[in-house]
């Protein structure tokens, strides 16, 4: 079973950026598609962003299109969200999920694996 550890939440002031990093142990990593979701509070947990095993195909949520990135280092079992332009409305529990299944489209409606979640704060 997938073992998912984020890191580099922190606290960053609006327009600023910021990266998350997420380390995958236990499983062949390039075997899993890889993703983003976060959850601020009294909300729901929202889809952020998903990349294919390659990485060669990543897929946003219209509210981040242009200003996060996702990537991956399948030599480093790392995935890498990279946030600019940050908003206060960014601020959630951002989480890394994987899958073995689907699609970068159809990522949220897949069977997911959790990591814990790193807290990213974006001040006005």
């Amino acid at each position: 079973q997938v073992q998912l550890v984020e890191s580099g939440g922190g606290l960053v002031q609006a327009g600023g950026s910021l990266s998350v990093s997420c380390v995958a142990s236990g499983v062949t990593f390039s075997s899993y598609l890889m993703g983003w979701f976060r959850q601020a509070p009294g909300k729901q947990r929202e889809f952020v962003a998903a990349i294919s095993r390659t990485g060669g195909a990543q897929y946003y949520a219209d509210s981040v299109k242009g200003r996060f990135a996702i990537s991956r280092d399948n030599t480093k079992n790392t995935v890498l969200l990279q946030m600019n332009s940050l908003k206060s409305e960014d601020t959630a529990v951002y989480y890394c999920a994987a899958t073995t299944s689907g699609s970068v489209r159809d990522f949220a409606a897949s069977n997911l694996y959790w990591g814990q979640g790193t807290q990213v704060t974006v001040s006005a």
